[in-house]
């Protein structure tokens, strides 16, 4: 599984040497956040899942920020904000009001979001927050179940998955063992 991953992450030194990572210096360079072993791989799951839901085009830079001070990998957490595009930000929205209606207790009713349309990103991003703050407190309360839920699952997901494929590697090399030792 390692080697899957390792096969597709970017070289931490080859980014390094690029001038968006120049700028930022050393701090996302450092070796924890790159090192990939059950624990990072499954804290950065679980960052990427719950800033998937972050509004906006923050839901990188928060990622990028909450690895910090886990140490959790952060190419892993970065590609799992993707879960969230273009398709899915509707139905996850809507399941988020829906559990904030239910927590809540509240009556509200569900709006579909502003398109982009011709608008400049200023004048959408404002029409973004202005039907978020109309959806108020059941979208508030539902974002932050659901991320908190798709967090813990994909935290899970992620442990009980590498924990297998090492138990399957394990019995694969018991049994060759056996295999040739019989021969």
């Amino acid at each position: 599984m390692r080697k899957i991953f390792r096969r597709y992450m970017p070289d931490p030194d080859t980014l390094g040497k690029s001038r968006l990572f120049s700028l930022l210096g050393s701090t996302l360079l450092q070796p924890g956040l790159w090192h990939l072993n059950r624990r990072s791989a499954a804290r950065g799951v679980a960052i990427g899942m719950f800033c998937g839901l972050i509004p906006g085009p923050f839901q990188m830079l928060g990622a990028a920020l909450a690895c910090l001070p886990v140490r959790a990998n952060l190419p892993i957490a970065l590609a799992t904000t993707f879960y969230t595009n273009p398709l899915t930000i509707v139905p996850l929205y809507l399941a988020a009001f829906s559990i904030g209606r239910f927590l809540g207790g509240s009556d509200a009713r569900f709006v579909m979001p502003p398109e982009k349309g011709a608008q400049s990103l200023f004048e959408w991003g404002h029409a973004l927050l202005q039907w978020m703050s109309g959806l108020g407190q059941p979208m508030a309360v539902g974002l932050l179940a659901l991320a908190t839920i798709l967090a813990v699952a994909g935290y899970v997901l992620v442990r009980l998955a590498w924990r297998w494929h090492v138990l399957r590697a394990l019995r694969h090399r018991r049994a060759r063992r056996l295999g040739q030792s019989s021969v």
